[in-house]
C-alpha cells in the first residue's frame, strides 16, 4: 500500500514538474517561471499542489511552434478528398453514364 502512495506521490510530482517546464514563461501566474519549478522541486506534494492551483495557466494553451529560425511553421494544407466528396467529379460521372447508355 505505501509502494503505490510513494509511486502515485512520484507521478504527481513529474507531471508538476514537466507541466512547470514546459509552461512558457509569459503563461505562468503569480511568480516567475524560475520559482515555480524550485517550488515542485523541493517541495513535491504541497509544490504541485500549489503550481496547479496558483501557478498554472488558465485554460487550453495554444500549441506554440517555433522554427529555429524564429518564424512560425506554415499551416498544414487540408487533406485530399476522394471522389467522392468531390460535388465535380460526381457530376462529371453522372454525364459519362447518361451519355453511355
Amino acid at each position: 500500500m505505501s509502494v503505490l502512495l510513494g509511486l502515485a506521490l512520484l507521478a504527481f510530482w513529474l507531471y508538476c514538474l514537466f507541466d512547470v517546464i514546459t509552461t512558457p514563461d509569459e503563461d505562468t501566474r503569480n511568480l516567475p517561471k524560475i520559482l515555480w519549478v524550485l517550488i515542485v522541486v523541493l517541495t513535491p506534494l504541497v509544490g504541485g499542489l500549489f503550481w496547479l492551483l496558483l501557478g498554472r495557466p488558465l485554460g487550453p494553451r495554444a500549441p506554440r511552434a517555433v522554427f529555429r529560425d524564429g518564424t512560425a511553421p506554415k499551416p498544414r494544407p487540408q487533406a485530399p478528398k476522394g471522389p467522392d466528396d468531390d460535388p465535380d467529379f460526381l457530376k462529371d460521372l453522372d454525364r459519362r453514364l447518361r451519355d453511355e447508355d
